[in-house]
């Protein structure tokens, strides 16, 4: 940070003769600087670095997600958390579900993007869904992550979850990850058919400072404040439990990050 520190000057003669320069310099300044474009007093502000959009629809067949080296991964980099798998026009999780305690049951599938992002996301992916579970006995996330980051044993950021349902029991939840595996904060939840998604339905969300939004189809449904993570990156994830089996049967069909 620039700072000006002020000169000390002992004899009161020598003081008037400093400012009075001081002044005439400003004087001078304030008369030649706006003829020479460019020229400033002042140290310019430097912008926030950005990363810039990346959009995909899953061109390849990958276990684990890589794109050319742009993903980390849960197990691949996690330790803890399983993978993020794609075929052609198709991500989805790894993870094994069933009735599993906790914390394995949390260890959710999760891709995060490489690089250095602004803190200003937004993420947006189109659901994919064949044979959505009915009976609410089986639970299947499809998952937008911010402001996120993935190492051995730790897993930190923001994530809103989608239940593939459009039952009564749906829901559209935002946890902020703590770190080890199984901890979490559960930031907002909510129920009822309009938060869950199906097979088509276009998932979005934001967060611009501290406010994080949400969106299902172009319509907010969700928007909640917290500061406590400044950084990190975007990504994707996928949960599944009360059944195995079926971790193919729910993801995304594309994807797209910004922090523009």
């Amino acid at each position: 940070m620039f700072k000006y520190l002020p000169m000390r000057i002992e004899n009161p003669r020598h003081q008037l003769a400093v400012w009075s320069s001081v002044v005439g310099m400003f004087i001078i300044a304030g008369i030649c600087l706006p003829t020479t474009r460019g020229l400033s007093l002042f140290p310019a502000t430097t912008p926030a670095p950005t990363h810039g959009p990346y959009n995909t629809n899953f061109t390849y067949a990958e276990n684990p997600i890589s794109e050319g080296g742009k993903w980390l991964n849960g197990q691949a980099d996690g330790l803890d958390w399983t993978d993020v798998r794609t075929t052609p026009g198709f991500a989805f999780g790894t993870e094994t579900g069933g009735n599993r305690p906790a914390p394995q049951r949390y260890d959710d599938s999760t891709a995060l993007l490489k690089g250095t992002w602004g803190p200003n996301q937004t993420v947006q992916a189109t659901v994919r869904s064949v044979n959505p579970n009915q009976d609410g006995k089986v639970w299947e996330e499809v998952e937008l992550r911010l402001r996120s980051s993935i190492s051995p044993h730790n897993c930190t950021g923001y994530e809103v979850m989608f239940r593939c349902s459009k039952t009564p029991q749906a829901y559209c939840n935002i946890a902020r990850w703590e770190g080890p595996l199984g901890k979490y904060t559960m930031l907002k939840e909510t129920q009822g058919s309009r938060y869950g998604v199906k097979d088509g339905d276009v998932v979005k969300a934001s967060m611009i400072g501290k406010i994080l939004t949400v969106y299902i189809n172009g319509v907010q449904v969700v928007q909640i404040s917290d500061d406590k993570f400044a950084s990190g990156n975007p990504g994707m994830g996928f949960f599944l439990a009360g059944a195995t089996g079926v971790i193919g049967d729910f993801g995304f069909s594309t994807f797209s990050a910004t922090d523009r």
